[in-house]
């Protein structure tokens, strides 16, 4: 073992100096090229100490406006006492005669940014080995946690950022409408089976962030089932539920009590009548084909759902992802007060839903005060942040049941925010004996 690390230790990192050189060279020859690399390329990934001090002396020059040629560099870092540890003035003045052509800029900024990750996949590598050699400290799941979190910040540093035209855009957007055109009628988004919420969002849109805010017990996971429920059994769509707070048995249950219309106490009691079974049994077939996909970790950290919900698209081909709730979302940083670790969570779950272009619902709690009254956005629990990242806030307001709680009961689905579309109430009935929501005869 001893002799493979020592072995490792003497290879030479995975490095191009020439493309370094290159580069530096061609910026200071052609500074215009520089804004095509600013936001991507940053000073640590380069493989030289010199090049790395050379190339964060043409950033500060960038971001003063000052143009970087060989004087300014020269200048900037005397003034910052990193002239000699940079090369010296000779080895600055000699980069502009290492351009093979300033054209290639680019795709030496790509060869330099391919090594760095490299670098970075034999640290992440070696990190691993030394830790999973130990008998002590971190155990096999947690070395696997601490392996998944290292590539996934690594794959996050290599996304890039791309500058659309206009013209482009316009094409898209025709295509789209045109698209529009030929399925008049159908729904662009994903629909709920819910007519009218439906009507009003052309179902649920693709990279959009969806909340179902409520109060406890009064039917967020309800409401979010009777959704999934439609687009599982209906729609035949793959949908992807993440349950932080009830075990997948429960789930089956509830789906298995509104598919059948068997009260789900009989279901648990064990009362059922001989007609009850028939039900059940062709609600279960129905089920037993829906392409739901279901996790049910408890406090399930942010980073571990990011990772799962990509391998759900992935894999199973997962088109929506219901998330019940943001509250029992854990993040890194449990240090952090309540409303920073909630802003963190929603602006992660919007930028999942753009990088995976599907609809995230995630279900949130409102705040004491909304009891008893018609709940509002400011009443959004955790962070206003949620208000502000999410595209779609949907509240459900209902009267706590006083005595017999099996009668259907009047409830609305509040649309307080479409970022694109009206607003509004949707009157819906809530059937408590298999809790679930429907829509009123009348619409």
């Amino acid at each position: 073992m001893d002799n493979v690390r020592s072995e490792l230790e003497k290879r030479t990192p995975p490095h191009n100096m020439e493309a370094e050189q290159a580069l530096l060279g061609g910026l200071l020859y052609d500074w215009g090229a520089m804004a095509d690399i600013v936001t991507t390329l940053r000073p640590e990934r380069f493989y030289s100490i010199q090049n790395q001090i050379i190339y964060d002396a043409l950033l500060k020059l960038y971001t003063n406006s000052v143009k970087g040629d060989t004087i300014s560099v020269i200048d900037i870092l005397t003034k910052e006492g990193k002239l000699e540890q940079a090369g010296g003035p000779a080895y600055i003045a000699s980069l502009t005669q290492m351009v093979p052509s300033a054209a290639n800029i680019q795709n030496y900024a790509n060869i330099i940014m391919d090594c760095s990750t490299r670098r970075e996949l034999m640290k992440i590598a070696t990190e691993l080995r030394e830790q999973a050699s130990t008998q002590t400290g971190h155990d096999s799941n947690a070395l696997l946690d601490m392996a998944e979190q290292k590539i996934f910040a690594l794959s996050e540093r290599n996304e890039t950022t791309k500058i659309q035209n206009m013209n482009d855009i316009i094409v898209d957007d025709i295509e789209i409408i045109e698209k529009h055109y030929r399925n008049k009628g159908n729904f662009t988004g994903i629909p709920t089976g819910f007519s009218k919420i439906d009507s009003w969002t052309s179902g649920l849109q693709k990279s959009e962030l969806i909340i179902i805010g409520a109060r406890p017990s009064i039917g967020k996971t309800a409401l979010a089932l009777s959704m999934m429920r439609h687009i599982v059994v209906e729609e035949k769509i793959p949908c992807g539920f993440f349950s932080l707070e009830m075990p997948y048995q429960s789930i089956g249950m509830r789906l298995l009590a509104m598919e059948s219309k068997v009260d789900m106490g009989r279901m648990r009691s064990g009362l059922l009548q001989t007609s009850n079974f028939k039900s059940i049994q062709d609600a279960a077939g129905k089920l037993y084909d829906a392409p739901l996909f279901t996790v049910d970790t408890p406090n399930m950290r942010l980073l571990d759902l990011r990772a799962m919900a990509r391998r759900m698209v992935v894999n199973h081909k997962v088109q929506i992802i219901f998330i019940d709730y943001i509250g029992l979302i854990s993040t890194e940083n449990s240090a952090a007060p309540v409303y920073e670790q909630v802003a963190e969570i929603s602006k992660s779950l919007k930028a999942l839903a753009r990088e995976l272009e599907i609809p995230i619902v995630a279900l949130c709690q409102v705040g004491r005060d909304a009891e008893g009254r018609e709940p509002n956005l400011a009443q959004l629990r955790g962070s206003g942040s949620i208000e502000q990242d999410a595209d779609v806030v949907m509240f459900i307001d209902r009267d706590r049941p006083k005595d017999d709680n099996t009668k259907p009961q009047d409830a609305k689905i509040i649309l307080a925010k479409q970022r694109n579309g009206p607003t509004g109430t949707v009157d819906v009935l809530f059937l408590p004996s298999s809790s679930m929501f429907v829509n009123k005869a009348n619409e």
